[in-house]
């Protein structure tokens, strides 16, 4: 079970044709699906005590991210119900095939229309199809923006400036008649791990106010509405001797035209015929710090490939192992001034938590 089986889940849960229950759901009038950011499953555990409210919830076990284990990959897989094989956004930040150009797929840098590049329906507007009463509660400035296109398009956006705005949003839609399917999203943990750290003071106490606005929002919610709690991956903090600077190694840049994605997971694009090399030039330097694969070899981390999207996969891909990162001072210094991470494989970064209240 991945993230991109949840909305498909809950649409056959309310009885929308052409969803399979890969998940299983208790039955309800409707479903608010609350997605936090950064949330990993060993996160939480971890922090059972800062999170009562969470940690006391049933669960289903075993549920995980696709990878990369980051942000725009699983919010897309969560919107569409597609692998990233198949939706193609591919990372944080890839190869634009018909420029050689790095796109950010947050900040959204190149003139690339993002209906195009993601121009899969949401799993939310198929159910609106239906008659559900489908929508998304996000922050207010993320209305129109191209992540929010590629990810939570064709139904009512519901732009709140504050967590007590959308609790009051979230408890209203809840109240409607018919059968509610409601997104909503929270990006505090992921932001105050990324800059403190998940084993930091301060990323506890965000967690603390979550589980608090979480428990709050249950207790105001009507009972046959039920209150699905996940997220996109979870974190881990990287000491200072596991970050490796590729721009040391010129050997690593030979045949290599673009490094993209972020520190946990590298994408590659080769010179034509140079993937192989590349690869073992990787796999050499880096050891057992690293899985180093050819795109051909992963699918079984992005799902087989549409060859409409593929070439925004790296030819070569490269996955951290334990207290490791591949950083470049001169083209992704900012990474340097991070503590928390994800994008890779390990537990901590793809066990997801789906939690019912």
């Amino acid at each position: 079970m991945r993230i991109h089986d949840v909305w498909p889940s809950v649409g056959a849960a309310l009885g929308a044709p052409g969803f399979e229950a890969t998940i299983p759901l208790p039955e309800a009038r409707g479903y608010i699906v609350f997605l936090v950011d950064g949330l990993g499953e060993v996160n939480l555990r971890e922090n059972a005590d800062h999170a009562p409210f969470l940690n006391r919830l049933d669960a289903v076990e075993g549920v995980r991210s696709n990878l990369p284990s980051t942000t725009v990959t699983s919010l897309t897989s969560l919107g569409t119900g597609l692998r990233p094989g198949a939706h193609g956004v591919a990372g944080y930040t890839v190869r634009v095939p018909a420029t050689g150009e790095r796109l950010n797929s947050i900040n959204w840098d190149r003139p690339v229309d993002p209906l195009a590049w993601q121009p899969h329906p949401m799993v939310l507007e198929r159910l609106a199809a239906d008659g559900v009463n489908a929508c998304s509660v996000n922050e207010a400035r993320f209305e129109g923006t191209a992540l929010t296109l590629c990810t939570q398009r064709g139904v009512p956006f519901h732009g709140v400036s504050s967590t007590w705005e959308r609790h009051d949003v979230l408890v209203d839609l809840a109240e409607q008649p018919g059968r509610p399917a409601v997104y909503a999203y929270e990006s505090g943990v992921d932001h105050t791990g990324h800059g403190h750290g998940c084993t930091s003071g301060k990323w506890r106490e965000e967690l603390r106010r979550v589980d608090r606005e979480l428990s709050r929002l249950r207790a105001d919610l009507p009972d046959d509405v039920l209150l699905v709690v996940t997220a996109d991956h979870g974190m881990v903090d990287l000491p200072a001797e596991g970050r490796f600077d590729v721009d040391e190694w010129p050997t690593l840049s030979e045949d290599v035209e673009l490094i993209a994605g972020e520190a946990r997971f590298r994408h590659l694009y080769t010179a034509p015929g140079a993937a192989e090399a590349v690869a073992e030039r990787w796999r050499e330097q880096l050891g057992d710090r690293a899985e180093v694969r050819l795109r051909d070899e992963a699918e079984d981390w992005f799902g087989p490939l549409d060859p409409s999207v593929a070439g925004r996969f790296g030819d070569v891909v490269v996955a951290a192992r334990g207290d490791f990162a591949m950083f470049s001072s001169t083209q992704f210094a900012r990474e340097f001034g991070m503590r928390g991470f994800h994008g890779s494989t390990s537990e901590a970064e793809t066990r997801i938590p789906l939690l019912f209240a």
